[in-house]
């Protein structure tokens, strides 16, 4: 499977996209109403985005939701339900993307990994989570 979708009731907990997927074009595996996109584009050599800017629009955003860019290394991710019950366990390796939607998480490195985290900001520090017993 190239993407996989975790859900629990109709909250998209997470979003995997493995490194091996591919689709000409671009697709967005997001809602158009979540806080964070996520898309992948493959276009072909000459395609040209034209030049922009995007435009100051004022957005309220409830939940954090961060995505997670494995370069390198593999991590077992659990995931969890809003009321903090493990309801996944997945394992990301090289190339291997994730959006956190919603619900909980928690990583165990199994070999050394770097990782490119992109979220909301500003950063809020100890506000920003809640940190608790598996």
């Amino acid at each position: 499977m190239t993407v996989e979708r975790i859900s629990r009731g109709d909250r998209i907990i997470a979003i995997i996209v493995r490194s091996h997927f591919k689709q000409e074009g671009i697709h967005f595996f997001t809602p158009d109403d979540f806080s964070q996109q996520l898309a992948y584009m493959d276009r072909p050599d000459g395609y040209v985005i034209a030049p922009h800017v995007h435009n100051k629009l004022q957005r309220e955003v409830f939940y954090t939701q961060e995505v997670l860019f494995i370069r390198r290394g593999k991590v077992k991710i659990d995931l969890y339900d809003d009321d903090r019950r493990c309801i996944e366990t997945r394992i990301l390796e090289t190339g291997d993307v994730i959006l956190l939607a919603s619900g909980g998480h928690g990583f165990e490195m199994l070999e050394p990994t770097e990782m490119i985290e992109v979220k909301q900001g500003p950063f809020a520090g100890e506000q920003d989570k809640t940190r608790f017993e598996p």
